[in-house]
């Protein structure tokens, strides 16, 4: 699949084929799945807690004596069903991390990468670099490639310079190619690589 090359005014420059086992494999819905599932249980904090009956203050007297009153039996105003009381099978801070096989996330990946090649849906800079950070100019070079949807920029590294430019657009995210993963690409429509960031990326993958 061939690419145009665009430079930071929108001009071509160049064509460049895409690598076929990267952008152009038939795309494997079940494990992107797995590969977003995981993403987002890693991002969990886990650090809920609730408090059991044991927990919770208060509560060692028995409220009244056992008979004679008309009223339910109870050894303490701090059980679950009191209001104020513990909670039945409280939630305790915990782990939601797991970890997928390498070649599920390459397949993943591969997959996403493909799906947006075959939305066209993939841009290619020839460079991306600023002398100073600026949101404007940042602007300025998204119309020259008319691109107005939600946007993810992929770098070689994490040029700071650029990714201060882009910090500030609310529909556009950079990235370092070694950072990219399948929920990130397939949370934004468009997806800009520099030539850079594409040659790491198929070094690695292809």
């Amino acid at each position: 699949m061939a690419i145009q090359i665009l430079n930071q005014k929108g001009e071509q420059v160049a064509e460049r084929e895409l690598s076929p086992s990267i952008f152009g494999i038939e795309p494997n819905t079940h494990v992107m799945h797995e590969a977003v599932v995981n993403y987002l249980a890693n991002q969990r904090q886990g650090s809920f807690a609730n408090k059991t009956r044991a927990e919770v203050r208060g509560g060692g007297r028995k409220p009244w004596k056992q008979k004679g009153t008309g009223r339910a039996r109870h050894g303490s105003s701090r059980s679950p069903i009191w209001v104020g009381g513990g909670v039945t099978f409280a939630k305790k801070p915990r782990d939601f991390s797991y970890t997928l096989p390498r070649k599920v996330r390459q397949l993943a990946l591969k997959s996403a990468l493909s799906a947006k090649a075959g939305e066209d849906a993939i841009v290619l800079l020839d460079e991306l670099c600023f002398e100073v950070p600026s949101t404007k100019a940042m602007v300025h070079v998204l119309n020259n490639l008319k691109v107005n949807e939600k946007t993810l920029v992929v770098l070689e590294d994490n040029d700071v310079k650029v990714a201060r430019s882009i910090s500030n657009l609310p529909k556009v995210k950079s990235i370092s190619v070694n950072n990219i993963n399948t929920y990130t690409v397939l949370n934004y429509d468009k997806v800009i690589f520099t030539v850079a960031a594409l040659d790491k990326l198929e070094e690695v993958y292809q």
